[in-house]
């Protein structure tokens, strides 16, 4: 697998995606996933044509999808971490912000994923990461910010009563902050320096972060818990297993790690 494979699924799903933007039906739910979440029309499109792109290269591969769970295609092999659509309540409600996220593993730790792929199904933004060799936009290398000044945060709060207040400091120090309801999308862009930091308190699953982790990182990023403790041993699964905190540089980070843990 490469990335040409997977950009010439991207540009699939981007064909097959749109024209389901206003589709009758999209907002009622078909089932519930693998991992929990209930699942759209939008979703079960997506994920047909992955595994249908992936099939196609006739490779040993262990999928790890948000909703049909753990596929074992010609008798298994690299992980490959699905989520077929990132921010399916905004692509259910027409909001143009939602993507595919494919992340591809030697191993079954996040910290051995070395290649990843978000598009942007809104408006077919590409980028991808390989391991040692950097993050890309639509062809072009990108970097994430390079100065300490909190100048756009980018945060998720699933549950309000409990992230908003955790985030608060934060969000406060920022000249502007933005949520936008799909986390693998908003750390692409964060790697791309579009914004200074990404937190979410809640727990999310190695599907939802780890290609976004890879970017971040080949960008030039740091990515950690909202802790400060290292993820690169997260075991990719289905299971809610961390908090994030991404920032531009360890300038970045050390400072929003200091807001977070009650410094000023």
């Amino acid at each position: 697998m490469n990335i040409n494979d997977l950009r010439s699924i991207g540009r699939s799903l981007f064909k097959e995606i749109q024209a389901e933007r206003y589709a009758p039906g999209r907002k009622i739910p078909i089932g519930v996933g693998a991992a929990g979440d209930k699942t759209f029309p939008v979703d079960s499109l997506a994920e047909e044509i992955i595994l249908a792109g992936l099939k196609a290269l006739k490779e040993p591969l262990t999928i790890i999808s948000e909703e049909m769970g753990v596929i074992e295609l010609n008798n298994g092999g690299p992980r490959v971490l699905i989520d077929p659509i990132d921010g399916s309540r905004n692509a259910v409600a027409g909001i143009p912000f939602y993507c595919t996220s494919i992340a591809f593993s030697n191993g079954e730790t996040l910290g051995e994923v070395s290649l990843s792929y978000v598009i942007n199904l809104a408006n077919s933004d590409e980028f991808w990461a390989e391991k040692g060799s950097g993050a890309w936009l639509n062809g072009r290398q990108i970097h994430a910010q390079e100065d300490g000044i909190f100048s756009l945060v980018f945060y998720e709060a699933p549950v309000p009563d409990k992230d908003i207040p955790a985030i608060i400091p934060l969000l406060f120090r920022s000249r502007k902050t933005r949520c936008l309801g799909a986390t693998a999308l908003d750390l692409a862009y964060l790697a791309s320096g579009a914004a200074s930091v990404f937190v979410t308190p809640s727990l999310s699953r190695s599907f939802d972060f780890a290609g976004g982790w890879l970017l971040v990182k080949e960008a030039g990023g740091v990515i950690t818990d909202t802790s400060g403790a290292q993820i690169e041993n997260t075991i990719l699964g289905l299971e809610r297993s961390s908090s994030l905190l991404a920032a531009g540089n360890l300038q970045l980070h050390r400072k929003a790690l200091e807001l977070l843990s009650g410094g000023k």
